[in-house]
């Protein structure tokens, strides 16, 4: 599931680093872009999110978004 979505996060997050870990182990593919190195990304996160910017949050080609998701939660999500 190639691209099927795109994980914001921040290069000093220990969430953003553990998700990422447990995805590469389940084979998951996905996007990631660094909110303080691409601005937009930046207002991505903040209105999925009630104007935080918090990390790590996933958006779906979808459009839904889940923050800080256990990989359960992303499971059921791309099985959706």
């Amino acid at each position: 599931m190639p691209g099927t979505f795109t994980m914001y996060s921040t290069p000093w997050c220990g969430y953003c680093h553990r998700l990422k870990g447990q995805l590469k182990r389940e084979g998951i593919d996905f996007e990631e872009v660094d909110i303080e190195q691409v601005p937009d990304a930046a207002f991505i996160v903040e209105q999925a999110n009630n104007g935080n910017q918090t990390v790590p949050t996933l958006v779906f080609a979808n459009g839904t978004a889940l923050t800080n998701p256990s990989l359960a939660q992303i499971k059921a999500e791309l099985a959706s």
